[in-house]
């Protein structure tokens, strides 16, 4: 793809994603899209297939984009396993920031959504989830090695701890309140050092 091409369907997936976040899926239809990118259905058509095509795109673009903002944030230099996992868990709570939190999740908005509507994303979204969820995995066992954390199944913990906080966003999405979140990250403390 030319440099312009690239642009125009990265404006695109942009411009659905702030669609999406806010509305969902179903809820943006296909004309309000095009109207917001102020491109051509024929460009739409172009870049993809299908309104699900696109859907599978968005995630696809959102969880590689995500894992390029949290690699840093769950891998700090001179950072204990136990304290990049605070950092990281801590920015589900900040509604300001667009890196982790439960507001700007397109796996929190859709997975409930689109599962029973479109396989070809379910996919994708479970994807997505298993790659985060390894990253944490992967810094746990960070922080058992480095005696920040106590030892435990990283793979297991890393599992129930992204489980938990999905909950508790969508808690959160439900009540218009923080309390989730804020005993979600009591919790994943509490979690991390049982021995404490």
């Amino acid at each position: 793809m030319n440099s312009k091409t690239q642009d125009t369907r990265q404006h695109i997936l942009h411009v659905g994603y702030e669609l999406i976040v806010n509305k969902g899926f179903t809820a943006v239809g296909l004309s309000q899209l095009l109207k917001s990118a102020d491109v051509p259905k024929g460009s739409f058509y172009h870049y993809f297939k299908s309104k699900e095509q696109f859907g599978e795109a968005l995630i696809e673009e959102y969880v590689h984009n995500y894992m390029s903002r949290i690699h840093p944030v769950l891998n700090q230099n001179d950072v204990s396993g136990y304290d990049c996992l605070l950092d990281y868990f801590s920015r589900w709570l900040n509604v300001e920031n667009g890196v982790c939190n439960a507001n700007k999740c397109l796996i929190v908005k859709l997975s409930a959504e689109v599962s029973d509507l479109s396989d070809s994303m379910r996919v994708s979204l479970a994807k997505g989830a298993e790659l985060i969820i390894g990253a944490l995995a992967s810094t746990i066992q960070r922080g058992i090695e480095d005696g920040s954390i106590d030892e435990m199944n990283s793979s297991m913990v890393a599992r129930q701890l992204y489980q938990q906080w999905l909950g508790a966003s969508l808690l959160n999405k439900l009540m218009q309140d923080q309390t989730n979140l804020e005993l979600c990250l009591l919790t994943t403390q509490q979690r991390l050092r049982s021995n404490s």
